[in-house]
């Protein structure tokens, strides 16, 4: 790599990588109240959630409180904690329509506590809750690797790290 291509943001060096054209996506952002970190650009995120698109994508990414992540994890999953990333997809095919809910309290922990940028944790989140609207899934140890391994595949086409790799544990 070039002393210049390390000054690069990653995004950057992804536009370069990918050649492939990619399906149709639109993506809706909401921020619920008290949901108050700052956010890359709508732009930004769309390119994240592009690279992950298998076929036309109608989204809706909806950033979230503690209190409001907590409380659709409880209703939909029974698990009474806020989690980072919930996805509801509704339609596979031909169009993966899906609302994706992100806690953004909890995804800056994690990225903190996992020594990630916000950004590059953020960017896998949002692919990984793309995957899912897809059909993707993690419920089996086979489903769980096959998932890991096309969200390392997108996040390095990205031009960020192995978003599995937690550099506070040194795996």
């Amino acid at each position: 790599m070039t002393t210049n291509q390390t000054k690069r943001e990653p995004q950057a060096i992804a536009r370069t990588r990918i050649k492939r054209k990619k399906p149709q996506v639109n993506v809706l952002f909401e921020r619920g109240e008290g949901a108050k970190q700052r956010l890359p650009s709508r732009r930004q995120m769309t390119f994240w959630i592009q690279a992950a698109a298998e076929r036309p994508l109608e989204l809706c990414v909806r950033f979230v409180s503690p209190e409001e992540g907590r409380e659709l994890n409880k209703m939909y999953r029974g698990k009474d904690y806020a989690t980072n990333v919930l996805t509801f997809d509704y339609e596979h095919e031909p169009v993966a329509v899906a609302d994706i809910v992100v806690c953004l309290e909890v995804v800056q922990h994690e990225a903190k506590e996992q020594f990630k940028r916000f950004a590059a944790h953020l960017a896998h989140l949002l692919v990984h809750g793309a995957l899912h609207a897809q059909g993707w899934d993690h419920e089996t140890d086979e489903e769980a690797e096959l998932m890991e391994q096309k969200e390392r595949e997108i996040m390095n086409e990205l031009g960020f790290d192995d978003p599995y790799y937690d550099a506070a544990r040194g795996h």
